[in-house]
């Protein structure tokens, strides 16, 4: 496992896939936060990136941090790669936030956004990135199988 501690607005954290030739990127540059999923076989990087998923806003986290009191705004990010590679979850502060499914080429987030029209010839679901617990569930349970 990856992590990084960092303060919204300011994170980056590139994780490889023992599977060549997948990695995962959660990057925050000041707005927000996103997960991105990439191919590294690609020439540039904007042909890179397969999928992106929004994580979270800067701004609704100061509000909650303000909301709750929190003495820090200080979080954790975190990425934990399947056994076989095919496979990467995104944690905050220890709570899955996205999933990327390289075999079956979809994304799950908690923020289920964006969402992108289907073109033909697209090997990579981008309709919906709706957050799916069963998902989680048989990657974590594989993880100590």
């Amino acid at each position: 496992m990856q992590s990084l501690t960092f303060t919204p607005g300011h994170a980056f954290l590139s994780s490889d896939s023992p599977a060549v030739p997948w990695t995962v990127v959660f990057e925050d540059e000041g707005v927000a936060g996103y997960f991105y999923a990439c191919d590294r076989s690609q020439q540039s990087h904007d042909q890179s990136i397969v999928d992106a998923m929004l994580i979270y806003n800067v701004a609704a986290l100061a509000a909650s941090d303000a909301e709750l009191a929190r003495p820090t705004s200080e979080r954790i990010a975190s990425v934990e790669w399947s056994r076989d590679g095919l496979k990467a979850v995104l944690y905050l502060d220890g709570f899955a936030q996205g999933l990327f499914d390289f075999g079956a080429r979809c994304g799950y987030c908690r923020m289920d956004f964006p969402n992108f029209l289907g073109a033909q010839g697209d090997i990579w679901n981008r309709s919906s990135h709706a957050w799916s617990d069963g998902a989680l569930q048989q990657f974590e349970a594989a993880l100590y199988a």
